[in-house]
């Protein structure tokens, strides 16, 4: 029978053992890209998304509106800089917007 620790260890703690043990960073990065991405930009920017996708520090965003598109082409620094913020790290350095 295996001795146990008595040791407390936080569920925060512990989740990031696991998710780092199993090599599962890719995956929750690609999921915090799209929370982030819906909490940021609104109802209505998400209602005209149809794929947020992370690509190593590339976030890579599939608009189905042309003006919509060129609108938030002008605030692409803008655009990471708060997606980082929300993130809580650097992960995104480029956004492409097509």
């Amino acid at each position: 029978m295996a001795k146990r620790q008595n040791e407390f260890h936080s569920i925060q703690d512990l989740m990031k053992d696991v998710i780092s043990e199993n090599k599962l960073t890719k995956g929750m990065h690609q999921l915090s890209v799209k929370d982030a991405w819906a909490k940021l930009m609104g109802k209505g920017v998400v209602s005209y998304t149809n794929k947020v996708e992370l690509n190593r520090n590339t976030l890579i965003v599939n608009l189905k509106s042309s003006v919509l598109r060129e609108e938030l082409s002008y605030g692409k620094e803008k655009i990471i800089k708060m997606m980082n913020e929300e993130l809580g790290e650097d992960l995104i350095s480029k956004i492409i917007l097509s």
